[in-house]
Order: C-alpha cells, then sequence, then structure tokens
C-alpha cells in the first residue's frame, strides 16, 4: 500500500492520569479542566470522522478490564469496522492541541462561581469551534497555559476579563433586555437560549444533561468519572445545547436556593419548547443525560423529592415538547469517545423470530425475562463486557431489551452483540421504545400546548425498529403520567405489533391484535431469593403469563433462578419474549376446554 493511500492513524491521547490528578486536592480543579477541554478537543476533531480516541474509564466490575481499550480491540479485529487502522499515540496535552490546531478557533473562558457558564461553555465549543476553560488566575492554570503556552485567543467570555461574574441575578439579563430571574444560574441559561437556541446556532434535534461545575464542590459524592464530561464529546460534536436543571415546580433547585420554587423548570420548558419550534414535528429530540440525583435535586443532598420521583417527573415534563432520554444514569453515568463510535456503520438486520415453537398445555404457565436496564449509551458501554461475556449466556432464553435509538451514540454494541449472539439471545426494544418517555404525554391536551406527538413518535419508533429487526417493547414506563390512551396504544400496535408490556395497561389482553401484558415484578437478591419471588407470583396470579424485570443481572443469574425454579415447579416453563408472546397470542385465541 502506498502512503498516499494508507489509511488515517487514529489519534490516541491517555486521560487516566486525571482520576489520579482528582485525589489531590489541589490538583481537582486541574483534573476537571484537563477531561473538559480534551472531550471539547474530541468533539471538535470527530464531527468529520474518526480521528481521536481517548483511554479514560474502567469497568466498574473491577479488575483490570480498561473499557476504552476493550471496545477498541474488538472494533480492530480482523476483518472488523476498524481493522487495518494504524493508532499514534499522543502523550502529551500540548501536543495533541497542536496536533488537531485547525479544528480549534480558540477558547470559551466561564465562571466556576455561576456553575451552569460550565454547561454553557460546552454549548458554545460546539457551535463555535472552541476549547471551554474555566477562568483561573494562577499563573500554572490551564486557563493561562491555553492562552500563553498554546497561544489560543479568547473568543466568548462567560465571565469578565477580571474575573467577576457576568451574570449576577440582578437588574437585566446581560444582552438580552430581559428583566433577572433573581437566579444567576437562570439568567446565564435564558441568556444562552436566546442567543444561540432560539437563534438556530444549536442543533435543535439534541440535548445534554450533564451536571454543570458545581461537581467541584461536591466530587466524592460519586466516582470520580461521574462528573460525566468525557460524554460532552458527542453532544459537542453535534452542536447540542447543553443544560442542568430542576424539573420541580414547588421547590428551589437544591443546587440555587435562593431561586424562587420553579425558576429551573421554567427554564427547562423554554429550552424543551424552542427545541421542538425548530423541530416543528418533523423530529423528535434526543436528550443525553438524567438527574444527577446523588449531587442535586433530590433528597440525598436536601430536597424534598428522591430519585426514582425526580426521574419520572423530568420523563413527563420533557415527553411532552416531544422529546426522548438516552438516560445516562449514576453510577454508570460516564462514556467516552461516543463522537468516535457514532460513526460506525451497522449492516440490516433481519427480523427477530421465536426460537421455538411451543402448543400451550392446559394447567402450564409460561414466564419471560426483560434483561435489563438498557436506555442508556453507556451503561451499554460500561457494563457488556462483563455482563454480556458472561459463560453461562445462551444456556436460557433471555431478551435483550436494547433500546434501538442507543445505536446513535454506541452502535458497537449492537454490532457487537449480534456478531456474537446465541440462540437464545433474541432483542426486544427497551423502556418505552426508541427512547426513554412516557407516551401518554404524546397526545392532547398535553402541558407543552403542542399538538399531538403520537404520529411523530410512532414514525420515529417504526424507523429504529425496522432498522434492527425489533416487533416487542419490553416494557413502557409510564411513571407519573396518564395510562397510554387509544391512540398511543393503536401506534404500538402498528410498530410494536408482536407484543407490548407497560405499567398502566390491563393484566393482561390484546389491542388490536397486539399482546397487550402488565409488567410483574422487579426481580433482585440470589437466584434463590428470584425464583421464589418467581413461585409466589405463579402462585397468587391467575394469569398463566408472566414477565419479569431485572437489571444488571448477569445470564448466569438467569440461570440460577431457572435452576432453583424447577426445582419447586415442574409445570411453569420459562421463554425468550417473542416465542413468549406468540404462545400467549394462541392461548388467548384457543377454544375453552
Amino acid at each position: 500500500m502506498s502512503a498516499a493511500s494508507a489509511p488515517n492513524p487514529i489519534v490516541r491521547y491517555d486521560l487516566t492520569f486525571a482520576e489520579k490528578w482528582a485525589k489531590d486536592p489541589a490538583r481537582l480543579r486541574d483534573a476537571w479542566d484537563y477531561v473538559h477541554a480534551v472531550a471539547a478537543v474530541q468533539g471538535l476533531v470527530n464531527r468529520s470522522g474518526t480521528r481521536l480516541y481517548i483511554r479514560a474509564i474502567h469497568s466498574p466490575e473491577g479488575g483490570d478490564i480498561m473499557l476504552d481499550d476493550w471496545w477498541l480491540d474488538r472494533l480492530r479485529s480482523q476483518g472488523d469496522w476498524l481493522d487495518g487502522r494504524p493508532i499514534t499515540d499522543v502523550e502529551d496535552f500540548d501536543a495533541l492541541v497542536r496536533h488537531f490546531r485547525r479544528s480549534v478557533h480558540g477558547l470559551v473562558v466561564y465562571d466556576e462561581s455561576v456553575p451552569a457558564t460550565s454547561c454553557i461553555a460546552s454549548t458554545i465549543a460546539g457551535v463555535d469551534g472552541l476549547i471551554p476553560v474555566r477562568y483561573d488566575a494562577r499563573p500554572d492554570s490551564l486557563f493561562n497555559r491555553l492562552r500563553t503556552t498554546l497561544k489560543l485567543p479568547v473568543k466568548a467570555w462567560l465571565i469578565h476579563p477580571d474575573g467577576t461574574p457576568a451574570f449576577t441575578g440582578k437588574g437585566v439579563i446581560p444582552g438580552t433586555g430581559e428583566p433577572s430571574t433573581g437566579s444567576a444560574k437562570n439568567d446565564a441559561y435564558r441568556w444562552a437560549i436566546s442567543t444561540l437556541l432560539d437563534r438556530g446556532r444549536c442543533d435543535a434535534g439534541s440535548l445534554a444533561f450533564y451536571i454543570d461545575a458545581a461537581w467541584l464542590k461536591n466530587p466524592s459524592a460519586s466516582g470520580f468519572w461521574n462528573h460525566t464530561l468525557t460524554n460532552h464529546d458527542y453532544f459537542i460534536s453535534k452542536k447540542a445545547f447543553f443544560f442542568d436543571l430542576s424539573p420541580w415546580a414547588d421547590e428551589p433547585a437544591t443546587d440555587d436556593p435562593g431561586q424562587k420554587p420553579g425558576t429551573d423548570l421554567e427554564t427547562l420548558k423554554r429550552i424543551l419548547a424552542s427545541a421542538a419550534g425548530h423541530n416543528a414535528g418533523k423530529r423528535m429530540t434526543h436528550i443525553g443525560g438524567f438527574i444527577p440525583w446523588a449531587f442535586k435535586y433530590t433528597d440525598l443532598v436536601g430536597g424534598k423529592h428522591g430519585g426514582v420521583p425526580s426521574e419520572w417527573e423530568f420523563s413527563r415534563v420533557i415527553s411532552a415538547y416531544n422529546a426522548y432520554l438516552d438516560a445516562d444514569a449514576l453510577g454508570l453515568c460516564a462514556m467516552a469517545n461516543a463522537s468516535f463510535y457514532s460513526h460506525q456503520p451497522l449492516p440490516a438486520y433481519g427480523p427477530e423470530k421465536p426460537v421455538a415453537k411451543v402448543k400451550p398445555e392446559p394447567g402450564k404457565r409460561y414466564f419471560a425475562f426483560y434483561v435489563g436496564d438498557w436506555d442508556s449509551a453507556a451503561w451499554l458501554y460500561q457494563m457488556l463486557p462483563t455482563i454480556w461475556e458472561d459463560p453461562a449466556r445462551g444456556t436460557v432464553p433471555l431478551g435483550w431489551a436494547f433500546n434501538p435509538n442507543l445505536a446513535e451514540r454506541f452502535p458497537a454494541a449492537f454490532w457487537y452483540t449480534r456478531h456474537t449472539r446465541t440462540a437464545m439471545d433474541t432483542f426486544i426494544a427497551g423502556d418505552s421504545g426508541a427512547g426513554y418517555i412516557n407516551p401518554s404525554e404524546l397526545e392532547e391536551p398535553r402541558s407543552s400546548g403542542l399538538s399531538s406527538g403520537v404520529s411523530l413518535w410512532e414514525g420515529h419508533c417504526a424507523n429504529w425498529y425496522a432498522r434492527f429487526g425489533l416487533s416487542i417493547t419490553g416494557f413502557v414506563i409510564d411513571g407519573y403520567a396518564p395510562p397510554m390512551p387509544k391512540s398511543v396504544l393503536d401506534a404500538y400496535a402498528r410498530f410494536s405489533p408482536k407484543g407490548t408490556v407497560a405499567q398502566k395497561v390491563p393484566p393482561l389482553g390484546m389491542h388490536n391484535g397486539m399482546p397487550l401484558l402488565q409488567m410483574s415484578d422487579d426481580l433482585s437478591g440470589s437466584p434463590e431469593d428470584a425464583a421464589g419471588q418467581i413461585a409466589r407470583r405463579l402462585k397468587e396470579d391467575p394469569r398463566r403469563f408472566l414477565i419479569f424485570r431485572a437489571v444488571l443481572k448477569k445470564p448466569s443469574w438467569y440461570a440460577g433462578v431457572v435452576a432453583a425454579l424447577k426445582k419447586t415447579d415442574a409445570h411453569v416453563e420459562v421463554l425468550e419474549p417473542y416465542t413468549f408472546f406468540e404462545t400467549m397470542k394462541k392461548a388467548s385465541t384457543q377454544p375453552p376446554k
């Protein structure tokens, strides 16, 4: 191969030093600054292709699995996507910036005393091709290094150049003529909405909900990488609007206790309304991220509401604006290299089918496992190397509930699992479909005032389901929303015709030919505990068909559950979801005996 035709090398940068730095309180802010800067550079340069790859995060399961190495090794296997691509390691941060200098136009400087400006800085970074950096007057700070050693000009200030706040929560919001909200945090966001989102400078199809620089006040609340700065790369590459806001109307945000209750929520609604307006009913809004419950907005940090209620309230609010969640929830919220992975092409996948033909037997009961929770690209990235690789996979039938929209950020998970599946591994859609949403909030009347979004959601899901051959929705999370109305169930019957499971539906039934089932228990504890729970439910519940959900359990755990259950009940059979629903449908059409 000639030099001219040789593939461009992947530039690799080792960012693991940041976690070591963070253990020293004197270097904590340096760790934050460097990770933020590298994530932005990565998002900018990977916008056009697979140019920069970083090493950062180890498996939460312990051991020696460096997640970024593990995934890259598989993608570079013989005959696979990156086979033959050379790698060039860049050891020095200055060298990294110089290497990609043409993609970086300067700096956007933010104010740690108004933590929200760190999210706004990531937004501006994507829009204007800048590196976000925290104002820090120390001579050896990254702020000064980027300006003096690397000669990068400051193109945008979110703080006055003398270090005093640009947003004070008083008077008039700078540059808008709008009266202050009384909250510096919300003034900053409303300036950004007016200046960036409303004017169409961001991609209205992409929002990013990740913790702001308030993380620096309590970094030990969760693991180091749960600052989620490494997640910024993908959303910077997409010119997404970043935010960190409470969904609650009945209290001030816990990180901004002086605000009028519900101020954060009103700002959030402005963001959602602006995005929905630009999308004009033609596409959904993808939101990456999650309530940072260990740091903000919950009863763990002085709020009124628990973590799950906060999740449900946020989901209810966004659903009314045609937005769905890619739920990077603590403590598996961190993900690196999504801007790189997102370029991987995927083949067309044929339809998922039942793996067996089962004739319903009188007196026999059937159940299936919903293998969750896989409604987050970050969770796939972190947990598949240990869960999918469990040696017991293939010994019992499982329904892997991967939300198909996660292929936006992490197609590698879909390629790898289909590449290595067994006959016992089938795939269904996870929480609510092609994104975590409360579907009833799509129908009028809506708190957003928008017209019905049911057909928009149907088209969105139909496209994703077709790409992966899906026809079952394993779990609709209704949360605080009302039950799905007929129009929504009609839509599910069209794009999920083989079966749908939800919270607020009849225990068992059919809707326009689609099997409809209420989710049974969540399983936890030891396999023996879970088997006992299933046995009790089978004894108490008059239904012959039940589906059970478990979260982040390995195939060996499911195999243990089945083995323990068979010791006590010979009249129960576990099926994968496609066979399960086909058998349930047969049973519903059989004449009584």
